[in-house]
């Protein structure tokens, strides 16, 4: 790895402010029956947001399978979806389809804002015309077009690392951040993605919900997202075995992590070999589970 990308590796890992600026999808959903639509929707329950607070949540099909994943946020009368690029427009049309059925509003703000991530700072995102979700590394903040670059100069001015999408990549992986179309797509089952507080198992019924419920009530998912710590680079797409032999599972994605001087890699393995420390192969390579987060975030 290059020397300037090591460093601004340790700038971030040792607590140094950053930011990494993306292209992510902000929708608002308002009305007299928004709570009762996005509760047939979706796996959390956004009845029970009061103002101000957030949740996370999954839009996913009848069969269970993943759609999107979401932030939620309550702001007023509105309930804010922030959600990945490569599902925004699915979540715009899963949710635009209901407003022909009754009180209940849609509108797509993506293209009024910018989105950044904020590393290891809470310095510059207290304007109320910001919009604040809990991020993966710390802060989310969608900032309206014509304050974006006000900010990011104010941050620059205070010495904080722009990321590039090569240091982003390693700090996702690292941090255990699943990719939609990379880590999950349609494929996956919604609890497969091991997600704290992502589903309410004691709402109404909503689309999969039973296909989901009865997984979680017979006790396991046959697999789930987890890390991986290699013993040589591997690539995505590579086969899991046992030890003796069985299928285990495969790899989304690996990069080099500089804090554990290894490799890694984020993987579905099944059920029978998620135990933290269990070895298993990649060809003659030995891989050793381990529990996400590879690497804890400071914030």
């Amino acid at each position: 790895m290059k020397r300037d990308f090591i460093d601004e590796y340790n700038l971030i890992r040792t607590g140094s402010a950053g930011f990494y600026e993306q292209t992510r999808g902000l929708i608002a959903v308002w009305g007299r029956e928004a709570a009762q639509f996005l509760n047939g929707l979706m796996t959390n329950d956004a009845a029970k947001l009061e103002d101000g607070a957030q949740m996370l949540a999954a839009f996913p099909n009848a069969q269970g399978r993943l759609l999107a994943t979401v932030g939620v946020l309550r702001r007023g009368d509105k309930l804010l979806f922030e959600t990945e690029a490569a599902t925004r427009e699915k979540v715009f049309r899963n949710l635009f389809r209901f407003t022909f059925a009754g009180d209940f509003f849609v509108e797509d703000l993506s293209d009024n804002f910018r989105y950044f991530e904020i590393f290891n700072s809470q310095s510059q995102i207290s304007n109320p015309d910001f919009i604040k979700f809990r991020g993966n590394f710390g802060a989310s903040v969608f900032v309206p077009n014509d304050a974006a670059e006000d900010f990011t100069n104010a941050l620059k001015n205070e010495n904080a690392v722009v990321i590039s999408d090569e240091l982003y990549e390693v700090l996702r992986i690292e941090n255990g951040v699943p990719l939609y179309g990379v880590d999950a797509d349609e494929t996956t089952i919604v609890p497969e993605l091991g997600i704290e507080n992502l589903i309410s198992y004691n709402k109404g019924c909503y689309v999969g919900q039973e296909i989901i419920a009865r997984i979680h009530f017979r006790g396991h998912i046959a697999k789930q997202l987890t890390g991986l710590i290699l013993e040589a680079e591997a690539k995505p797409g590579d086969e899991l075995k046992s030890l003796d032999g069985k299928n285990a599972g495969r790899i989304t994605s690996v990069t080099f992590s500089p804090t554990l001087g290894r490799f890694i890699a984020l993987a579905f393995v099944r059920y029978d070999f998620l135990a933290e420390g269990t070895r298993l192969k990649i060809g003659e390579t030995t891989v050793a589970v381990k529990h996400l987060p590879f690497v804890e975030q400071i914030s």
